[in-house]
């Protein structure tokens, strides 16, 4: 932000703030103009942004922007058929109705930009629900968040399978945010739910496949959303199957309460244990397939692990990664899986870190919808629309560097006015 000011910046503010919130209250610290001479007495209403409220106060830039806003504010740009709508989504994903969470998660995970708006709406309604729910629940949180993860062929879905049907029978609603990887030329298959036959078919438990659709660390652009919409809708257990295709795919850490890592008995030689990346991130790694002709692998690889594990830095103070084998064939060592992820729960909300990690975990939300909309203002910019297939073409011949393409593009961006 305080690099982007000083540059005209109308364009910017409109894009960057380009939600439904139709009321803004505005203080900047800085001179009598803004940016490239913008006088104070210039109302945002110019811009389009329907402000009430901004002031500049002293001199030199303090690099500081307040934005207050209510849920009043939100709505006021609705129009009657779109309030009924958004209306109709919150009061049935409130009540658990199925239905509506799925209508809830599309709305969210469209790009249409009116959409986009009302998806905004909806969350906030949700989130101010789900505020006042943790209240009256003390101040703990409505639901346990599991990320988990692993190379293709490690049996995930066979494992939430059997996992989320012992949960659901022990009282608990499932909520199974399943990510599938896009193509750029085919799209998503979103087979995850036809591997889950049984659980599907439970009314104690939610499956919603999703695709990537280019987003890297192994979700979606709308996981968080996602996650915030199924606990509105009473899910107390989260789990956020995600794209299991390397040790780079570990983006669901910063989104989950748990991370755990599922590998198969015949995964690599013990050094990937020690590499940095996703084993790292991980507080539960399950040895998979642990049956059979494969019980043998199968402790070999959790001995590797135990070891590996010991020479990585220490992430919390009060819990300690541990390495376990499970079968979702025989269902050994799950029942004892869920203890220890209990246990991991209830240490973490006693030493307060689940409420810290929580905390850091929405300014990371924040940063990631900053970084998208700010990207997605400059890529659709005219100025720089026009020069990109140029740019890419020059770049693709050897005629211009990388380097120098966006450098070139970032200069006429500063310079569009």
């Amino acid at each position: 932000m305080p690099m982007l000011l000083p540059h005209p910046h109308q364009h910017f503010l409109k894009g960057l703030l380009r939600a439904p919130f139709r009321c803004y209250h505005f203080i900047f610290h800085s001179s009598t103009h803004l940016g490239s001479g913008i006088p104070c007495a210039q109302p945002f209403n110019s811009l389009g942004l329907h402000c009430t409220k901004w002031m500049l106060l002293s001199d030199g830039l303090k690099r500081k922007l307040c934005v207050q806003t209510t849920l009043k504010d939100h709505t006021e740009g609705l129009s009657d058929k779109e309030q009924r709508f958004v209306d109709k989504l919150y009061t049935g994903l409130i009540q658990g109705q199925r239905a509506c969470l799925a209508e809830a998660i599309t709305l969210v995970e469209s790009t249409h930009s009116r959409k986009k708006e009302l998806a905004q709406v909806l969350l906030q309604k949700v989130l101010l629900y789900h505020r006042e729910q943790e209240q009256s629940n003390k101040g703990k949180p409505l639901a346990f968040r599991v990320g988990l993860s692993g190379p293709p062929g490690a049996g995930k879905s066979t494992f939430i399978e059997y996992f989320g049907k012992m949960l659901t029978e022990r009282g608990h609603k499932l909520s199974v945010l399943a990510v599938d990887p896009s193509s750029c030329t085919s799209g998503s298959l979103l087979g995850d739910k036809t591997r889950m036959t049984e659980l599907s078919r439970d009314m104690n438990a939610y499956i919603r496949p999703s695709p990537t659709r280019g987003t890297l660390g192994g979700v979606t652009r709308t996981t968080n959303e996602a996650i915030l919409l199924c606990e509105g809708a009473g899910y107390d257990i989260i789990l956020i199957e995600t794209v299991g295709v390397g040790q780079s795919e570990f983006a669901v850490a910063d989104m989950v309460d748990m991370f755990v890592l599922l590998l198969p008995p015949a995964g690599g030689d013990e050094l990937q244990g020690i590499k940095r990346g996703i084993i790292e991130m991980a507080d539960l790694v399950a040895v998979t397939k642990s049956d059979g002709d494969l019980i043998v692998p199968a402790r070999r690889i959790q001995a590797e692990y135990v070891s590996a594990l010991k020479l990585l830095r220490k992430r919390s103070q009060v819990w300690k990664p541990k390495v376990i084998r499970i079968s979702a064939r025989s269902g050994e060592g799950i029942s004892e899986m869920w203890d220890k992820m209990k246990d991991f729960q209830d240490l973490m909300l006693a030493s307060g870190e689940l409420t810290a990690k929580r905390r850091k975990q929405q300014k990371v939300w924040m940063w990631n919808l900053i970084q998208e909309s700010v990207l997605e203002h400059f890529r659709t910019h005219p100025t720089v629309r026009e020069q990109i297939p140029l740019l890419e073409q020059k770049v693709l011949i050897g005629a211009l560097s990388p380097g120098l393409a966006a450098d070139f593009l970032l200069k006429a961006f500063k310079s569009r006015d």
